[in-house]
C-alpha cells in the first residue's frame, strides 16, 4: 500500500580516532610522532527523484545509519572516511523535524538534495600535537559522534490533473479505463485512501498524468474524513477534474454534491479554489442521468462534460479536453 508520511531517524557516522604511533626503523630507534588523522563519519542526504514514486520502500526500516570514518594510521597516514548514505524520495516529499515538527525543506524538483545529518568529524593523530616543547606526545583525539535525529517525511503529490469529488463519484473507475492504474474500486466511501497516479495517452506522443485523490467530504477544509491528507495533494495538481455522479442511485443530489465540493475547496484557500478545473457527469447511461447533468449544467453556468466509464463515452474526448487545460496553464 502507498503510504504518503513516514518517520525515520537518521544517524550520522562517527568520525575516525586519531593514532598514538612513533615513527621506527632500524637505526631510527626514535623517531617523532607520526600517528594520522581519522576519518570523517559518514553524511547522510535526501535525494528527490522522478525515479521513484512513493515512500513505501524508505519506510520499510525505522533506522538508518551511515558509515563511521576509519581510524588513522602510521606514518601519517588518514583514515578514510565514511561513506555518505543517500536516501532517494519522490519529488514533492516535504521533510520536517521529527522533534519540532518544522519544514526543513520542500524538495520540490528532481535532483534536489538535503542533508539531514553530518558525520562526525576525525580525531586528530598525535602528530598535530607535536611542538617544539612537547616533542613525543602520547596522546591523539578521538572521533566525534556523528549528528542524530529524527525526521518525518511527507509525500505531496504532484500530477497534472487530479480528480476530486465526492466519494463514490466514479472517479477510480475513470483512471482504471483511461491508464493503466489499479486503485481500488468498491461501493463504499473512502476506498480511495491514498493517491493512485496513472498516465494515459494522448495521441501518438503526448501524455496526461492524473491522480486519483481520497474522496471530498463537507467540512474537510475543518479536517473532516480524510480532508486535511486531501487537500494537501489538491495543492500539487495543475488542473482539477470535479467527477459528480448523475446516475439516479447517487448517494447526493448532484448540484449539491457538486456545491458541497466547490464549497471546502474556497474555505480552503483561495489558491484551492481558483485552480482551473472542468466539471464532469458521471455514470451517463439513462436518461435520467442525461437530464441530471443539464441540471448539473445549469447550476455549474458552463458546460459539463458527460462520461460513462463502463460504455466509454466520452472518455477521449474529456482527456483531449484537459490536456488542452493543462497545456495553457504551462504557457501561461
Amino acid at each position: 500500500m502507498f503510504r504518503d508520511e513516514i518517520e525515520i531517524e537518521v544517524i550520522a557516522g562517527k568520525g575516525g580516532d586519531g593514532l598514538v604511533s612513533f615513527y621506527r626503523e632500524k637505526f631510527v630507534p626514535r623517531g617523532g610522532p607520526d600517528g594520522g588523522d581519522g576519518g570523517r563519519g559518514g553524511s547522510i542526504v535526501l535525494r528527490a527523484t522522478d525515479q521513484v514514486n512513493s515512500l513505501l520502500k524508505l519506510g520499510r526500516r525505522m533506522r538508518y545509519s551511515a558509515e563511521d570514518g576509519r581510524p588513522g594510521g602510521n606514518s601519517n597516514k588518514a583514515g578514510r572516511d565514511g561513506q555518505d548514505l543517500e536516501l532517494e524520495v519522490p519529488v514533492g516529499t516535504q521533510v520536517f523535524d521529527g522533534k519540532k515538527g518544522n519544514l526543513l525543506r520542500d524538495l520540490a524538483r528532481h535532483g534536489e538534495t538535503l542533508e539531514l545529518v553530518r558525520g562526525g568529524d576525525g580525531g586528530l593523530g598525535n602528530a598535530q600535537f607535536a611542538t617544539a616543547v612537547r616533542q613525543t606526545p602520547r596522546f591523539a583525539q578521538p572521533g566525534k559522534a556523528g549528528e542524530a535525529r529524527r525526521v518525518r517525511l511527507e509525500l505531496k503529490l504532484f500530477a497534472e490533473v487530479g480528480l476530486i469529488g465526492l466519494p463514490n463519484a466514479g472517479k477510480s473507475t475513470f483512471l482504471s479505463k483511461v491508464t493503466a492504474a489499479t486503485p481500488k474500486i468498491a461501493d463504499y466511501p473512502f476506498t480511495t485512501l491514498v493517491p493512485q497516479v496513472g498516465i494515459a495517452g494522448i495521441g501518438d506522443y503526448d501524455t496526461l498524468v492524473i491522480a486519483d485523490l481520497p474522496g471530498l467530504i463537507e467540512g474537510a477544509s475543518q479536517g473532516h474524513g480524510l480532508g486535511h491528507r486531501f487537500l494537501k495533494h489538491v495543492e500539487r495538481c495543475g488542473v482539477l477534474l470535479h467527477l459528480v455522479d448523475v446516475s439516479p442511485e447517487a448517494a447526493a443530489d448532484p448540484v449539491e454534491g457538486w456545491r458541497v465540493v466547490e464549497r471546502e475547496l474556497e474555505r480552503a484557500s483561495r489558491e484551492l479554489h481558483a485552480k482551473p478545473r472542468l466539471v464532469v457527469a458521471t455514470k451517463v447511461e439513462s436518461p435520467e442521468a442525461e437530464s441530471r447533468a443539464a441540471e448539473l449544467e445549469v447550476a455549474v453556468g458552463a458546460p459539463v462534460a458527460r462520461i460513462s466509464a463502463w460504455t466509454g463515452r466520452g472518455l477521449g474526448q474529456l482527456l483531449v479536453e484537459a490536456h488542452r487545460l493543462v497545456r495553457g496553464t504551462r504557457v501561461g
